[in-house]
């Protein structure tokens, strides 16, 4: 896939500058308590033509749009990212970073409990579908404490599941010089609940050997632009209606199928 024109050449819409934790001291927080935004991502193969990063970046941008979306009406902060998270099926690839699903558990647990010592709610928004075996237990933990924790998944409809047409747009988008178009290959196109079974029993690596799951060519960083407002704007909704499912998770849930977890614990 050649890559598309820099987005530069064309003008893209301001967006607010959200309010981060990283930038304001303790007196800041006084008499607050605010909704935290923790953008939970992965450091793991994302094809040969996007970075590492994919998953931690989307999740930070949704979480910036969305909070700038309700600045004036609500108190939202935009927590760090957090890059390292449960990638088992991707370890057979370079580069990828897991820490697994009971260490992923554990950190979602603590960071909620400290997070919410001073803050009033907790919100996970989560760029990388197979941490969501342990995101949910543990948020759901954290609200059976009685701490008003949820979680929300950035899953744009009808996205290919990894490194395909979806994420690409949104790279391009978000960082194109990261994105090595010439590099970009197809994948493995069908449905992820067809593969389902191989990539629990292979993995990623098994299945697809470029580790692409679906097809990059025709990404664009204008649709990159529409899949990352469509989530911000779904995500300010979500927070304003604030309805929490059993499992933690704030909103309706979209239907779209997740990666399992290759290996046990990972």
């Amino acid at each position: 896939m050649a890559p598309p024109p820099a987005p530069a050449a064309r003008a893209w819409p301001r967006h607010r500058t959200a309010a981060r934790l990283a930038d304001l001291t303790w007196p800041d927080l006084d008499d607050r308590r605010p909704l935290v935004l923790l953008p939970l991502g992965s450091c793991e193969q994302h094809g040969p033509h996007l970075p590492l990063d994919t998953d931690t970046a989307v999740a930070s941008a949704v979480a910036e749009r969305a909070a700038t979306r309700l600045h004036g009406t609500l108190d939202v902060l935009v927590a760090p990212a957090q890059p390292y998270a449960a990638s088992g099926e991707h370890e057979g690839f370079p580069g990828t970073v897991s820490i697994g699903h009971t260490a992923l558990n554990l950190l979602v647990t603590e960071i909620g409990r400290s997070i919410l010592r001073w803050a009033g709610r907790l919100l996970v928004v989560n760029g990388h579908g197979s941490n969501l075996t342990s995101l949910s237990t543990a948020v759901a933990g954290l609200r059976e404490e009685e701490r008003d924790a949820a979680w929300w998944p950035c899953a744009p409809k009808n996205s290919d599941a990894h490194a395909g047409r979806t994420e690409t747009s949104m790279m391009l988008r978000l960082r194109h010089s990261a994105v090595r178009g010439e590099r970009a290959v197809a994948g493995p196109t069908d449905p992820v609940h067809l593969l389902m079974d191989r990539l629990v029993a292979e993995s990623v690596r098994g299945v697809s050997p470029s580790g692409v799951l679906g097809d990059p060519s025709g990404a664009r960083a204008s649709e990159g632009e529409r899949l990352l407002d469509r989530m911000a704007d779904r995500l300010a909704e979500d927070i304003r209606a604030w309805r929490v499912s059993e499992r933690g998770r704030l909103g309706l849930p979209e239907r779209r199928p997740v990666i399992a977890p290759a290996g046990g614990g990972r």
